[in-house]
């Protein structure tokens, strides 16, 4: 063998190991996203969002922040001394299951990352966050209704805070698919405060509509 072929031996030999370690290197610094999450790669080059596929992540010149893409449920409840006051002044006990998620766009995921950061990752620090939105929506749709029109159009009633909610959630990337509303009803008289103006009024009209049934079915 001559000393020319060995020299190109040589060489091929060690640009093979060359590429066999870049390979090893791309495969383990490159992320893939998946349908469930997502991610946001910042740093060196600039923001990337990424939604399928992937994206090299280099040490020290990378940061990245997973986005869950999933639908999230979070529970809100407010009852007895926290419960809602109706456009009649009377208080009601309201459970409700808010279904959320992160829009499925580049906008909204770069948002969501730099507003929830880790938060997506996790349920109850996402409804920490965001449950005062939706508490803010029942009240304010709440006060423009009264109690038998709550009973009476739940449809309607869950439509407003659904609208009213949205809007608030798109700031930090998310949409509201659905609300539902599981538990409706009145709080019980012993958590009315009589020293607040709402209350007062509110137990005035209860106790009327007590006698006045009691009467009824004397007579």
């Amino acid at each position: 063998m001559s000393a020319n072929l060995m020299d190109i031996l040589i060489w091929a030999g060690a640009a093979f190991v060359v590429l066999i370690i870049f390979a090893i290197t791309v495969t383990r610094l490159y992320r893939r996203a998946s349908k469930e999450i997502g991610f946001v790669r910042t740093g060196f080059g600039g923001e990337r969002v990424v939604m399928n596929g992937g994206a090299l992540v280099l040490p020290v010149l990378h940061e990245t922040t997973p986005v869950n893409m999933n639908t999230v449920r979070l529970g809100v409840e407010r009852k007895n001394t926290d419960a809602l006051i109706t456009l009649d002044r009377l208080r009601i006990d309201v459970k409700a299951e808010f279904y959320v998620r992160v829009r499925p766009d580049a906008g909204s995921i770069a948002m969501a990352a730099q507003t929830l950061g880790q938060r997506t990752m996790n349920p109850e620090a996402l409804k920490d966050l965001v449950e005062g939105k939706f508490v803010d929506a029942l009240r304010s749709v709440a006060a423009g209704m009264t109690m038998n029109e709550l009973h009476e159009q739940r449809a309607d009633f869950v439509q407003k805070v659904q609208q009213v909610s949205s809007n608030d959630l798109a700031m930090n990337g998310l949409e509201l698919e659905s609300v539902s509303l599981t538990g409706l009803d009145q709080t019980s008289i012993e958590h009315f405060n009589a020293n607040n103006a709402f209350d007062a009024e509110g137990l005035t009209k209860l106790t009327e509509q007590i006698e006045a049934r009691k009467k009824l079915r004397n007579d």
